[in-house]
């Protein structure tokens, strides 16, 4: 087995940056991803959805290209958003941009912290531009 340590800072907004991730489809999916995750292999440290934009640090391994990765997330989630019967009847999507940002190991904590504080961060405006730049209307 190779041994391998690997982390990637993810993030991606919902189409039109609307704010969609709330209720039903936010329980749905964080469900996704995380199930999404664990078929996949890969390690989440940190998830953190916010009503138009996600935040996930996650050890991907080597094996696995992150543009692979995202689109399964991207695309499990909003399959499973659009043919739920709890959540409302809606046409759900994500942008086709995200950003990806590399860290290393002594870093972890850092942006598992960052990552769970999102809400407090936002509404302080205390963000990593390194990050949240990506976060641009399309």
């Amino acid at each position: 087995m190779p041994y391998w340590r690997m982390y990637c800072h993810l993030i991606w907004a919902t189409k039109q940056r609307e704010p969609t991730l709330v209720g039903d489809v936010v329980r749905t999916v964080d469900q996704s991803l995380r199930e999404t995750a664990e078929d996949s292999n890969l390690a989440v440290h940190a998830l953190y959805l916010m009503p138009d934009h996600v935040h996930l640090a996650v050890s991907i391994p080597p094996k696995l290209a992150i543009a692979d990765v995202v689109s399964r997330f991207k695309g499990a989630s909003s399959h499973q958003v659009n043919h739920a019967e709890t959540c409302e009847p809606q046409r759900f999507a994500w942008q086709a941009e995200y950003g990806a940002v590399s860290f290393g190991e002594k870093q972890l904590p850092d942006v598992v912290a960052y990552i769970k504080n999102q809400q407090e961060r936002h509404a302080k405006s205390q963000l990593w531009d390194r990050v949240e730049r990506i976060n641009e209307p399309s």
